[in-house]
């Protein structure tokens, strides 16, 4: 007996202290407390209120941002015997029933579980049925896009043209799934995503209900987390003080969403800033540790650099979704860092980003761009010039030329004439694109006062790895090809060493790259140019690409001490010797040897 007795104390003690969710204990029970989607919950008042209901209803967008939430209060506020305005008065047996989830008057339906032709049978046999208490029958069916082409097809009849009592709410997360017929028939909401600020303040609301004091970085990781859903965040919040108690401190919190906290970032940041590249490694080494993946560090690290530079501006200062004390925070940490140092940082890590996932050793990656990174903020805090930066501005036509690349101009892999010692022909692999171009307009430049296009441009974000490792020595520069720059003189034989040569040139053309033969074959040479035609702009292209190795070869071919000019144009009335699309190959193939067409039909192949 007595053990009856303190089995029963203990269960009526546990369904007395039954935990209820946040996301289900504080859902909205009115149009008022719904969260972020004042555009939704005015229209349907002003509906409400005018007595202008139509007969169908899509509430679309992501999950959590209260859709089926909205469905439940309209269907209560229509249904309401002595509503207040358009709210339910709460009082009344309809909205009893409801909140009683006794209402014989509202149906929910699952289409995810429910999405056969049977089943919305069974649905248009309900519709039918006149509701007893209240004006209309409200029927909600969620994730209607689950449903089967079939049982939409059949939902269509009654969907358009139902009886005047049944009004449907049709709720889903992928509205381009529903099938146009459906769409035209209803009228279309769409719901946003909760913003960061929304959502803070409601966790606010929720935390001074339940007691738990919070600190401001907690709830804003909390609802950035969540990514505009709402039952996501409390989710989170729940979950959060399940781990922390009535005391939200954001470095547990961080830890219980297995986030990277905020500290992180901002230390970091410090770090490359001051061109601590070895602090930002160790940075690195400590979060891998942790256990978090390098691309989840990357993308982390570039959204607080985004944040940064939008937070130097107070105009842009709306876009990032954070609130109060690390606001300001931002903004203190914005104000160290240039325009150009964060655009920098930003295109290298997104960058990393990019070719992560296709990395061997992404853990190398990662360390390179922070390296490069600590490069750029070394050269932003010290005053020599050894090793410089790119320049960042987009609308600088000519970059800053060092006295070294003024010096020594640069031509496209080759050797200035200065050099008498120098036995390798020199080439300068230019494409003429008219005749009325001549190489005595590159011959009248001279080598020691280069021109924009032949100054060496710096790779775009580049930085010095000498300068990271403190040797004295400059950094390797990135030489880019200018078809306009030609520091080099023409050989006076050219012409008569490249027809000594013609058969030669043309058999290695043939043997290395056969596509050109069509090119290379009615070839010219007048001076140091040579004329050919191209059957087709894509071997025209192809060419160009090929330029500087194809000069290059020829040259040496022909013992050429000199510029090399390229005058080719399209001429589409040649027939190649050579098919160049893929379709004209297989068709060329296919004429030579007409068993492989048998061949293809007998197995069904196809070109691809």
């Amino acid at each position: 007996m007595f053990s009856f007795w303190r089995t029963f104390h203990i269960f009526a003690f546990v369904m007395d202290s039954t935990f209820v969710v946040s996301a289900r204990k504080y859902r909205p029970a009115t149009f008022a407390s719904v969260v972020g989607q004042r555009h939704i919950t005015s229209t349907l008042k002003n509906a409400i209120e005018r007595q202008q209901l139509a007969h169908a209803y899509l509430f679309c967008g992501p999950r959590g941002v209260g859709k089926t939430t909205c469905a439940r209060i309209f269907a209560k506020a229509i249904n309401c015997l002595n509503p207040n305005g358009a709210e339910a008065c709460n009082e009344c047996e309809s909205c009893r029933s409801f909140n009683e989830n006794r209402s014989l008057n509202i149906h929910e339906l699952d289409a995810a579980s429910n999405n056969s032709v049977d089943d919305i049978r069974t649905l248009i046999e309900q519709v039918r049925i006149i509701p007893q208490v209240g004006r209309y029958s409200v029927f909600i069916i969620d994730e209607v896009h689950m449903l089967s082409a079939a049982a939409f097809n059949a939902f269509l009849k009654t969907l358009e043209e139902p009886p005047a009592h049944a009004i449907f709410i049709l709720a889903t997360t992928e509205k381009h799934k529903i099938i146009p017929t459906i769409l035209s028939r209803c009228q279309i909401y769409d719901f946003n995503r909760i913003r960061v600020e929304d959502s803070v303040e409601y966790l606010k609301y929720i935390a001074q209900q339940e007691g738990v004091s919070y600190d401001d970085e907690s709830l804003n990781l909390i609802a950035q987390k969540a990514d505009g859903g709402m039952r996501d965040a409390l989710s989170m919040f729940d979950k959060a003080v399940s781990f922390c108690g009535a005391h939200l401190n954001y470095h547990e919190v961080a830890q219980t969403l297995n986030v990277l906290d905020y500290d992180t970032y901002f230390s970091l940041t410090d770090m490359l800033l001051a061109g601590d590249y070895k602090g930002a490694l160790m940075a690195f080494d400590t979060v891998l540790g942790k256990g978090f993946s390098a691309q989840t560090f990357v993308a982390g690290l570039n959204r607080h650099m985004r944040d940064l530079l939008v937070a130097k501006d107070k105009s842009t200062l709306p876009l990032i979704e954070m609130t109060g004390s690390l606001l300001a925070r931002y903004e203190a940490q914005a104000a160290k860092w240039s325009p150009e140092f964060l655009f920098g940082g930003i295109s290298l890590l997104t960058e990393s980003d990019g070719r992560l996932r296709l990395s061997s050793n992404q853990r190398l990656l990662v360390e390179l761009s922070l390296m490069k990174i600590a490069g750029l903020g070394q050269k932003k805090n010290s005053l020599s010039e050894d090793y410089p930066l790119a320049d960042f501005t987009a609308d600088s036509a000519t970059p800053q030329a060092t006295p070294s690349a003024v010096t020594t101009p640069q031509v496209q892999s080759v050797t200035p004439v200065t050099e008498p010692k120098r036995e390798t022909p020199q080439v300068k692999a230019t494409i003429v694109e008219s005749k009325s171009e001549q190489p005595a307009e590159a011959e009248a430049q001279s080598p020691q006062q280069p021109t924009a296009a032949t100054v060496r441009r710096p790779r775009k974000y580049a930085t010095s790895l000498s300068a990271l490792l403190g040797k004295e020595q400059e950094a390797e520069q990135e030489t880019e090809s200018d078809d306009s720059a030609a520091q080099s003189k023409e050989d006076p034989a050219a012409e008569r060493k490249l027809n000594e040569c013609r058969t030669i040139i043309f058999d290695d053309i043939r043997t290395l790259r056969p596509r050109f033969v069509a090119a290379f074959d009615n070839m010219r040479f007048g001076g140091s140019t040579i004329f050919l035609k191209a059957p087709s702009q894509a071997l025209y292209d192809e060419i160009m690409r090929s330029k500087t190795e194809i000069l290059m070869r020829i040259a040496e071919i022909a013992h050429i001490n000199g510029a090399l000019y390229f005058d080719i144009t399209v001429d589409e009335t040649i027939k190649s010797s050579r098919p160049i699309k893929l379709e004209d190959r297989v068709k060329f193939l296919t004429d030579k040897n007409p068993a492989l067409g048998e061949l293809r039909k007998a197995l069904d192949l196809e070109v691809e």
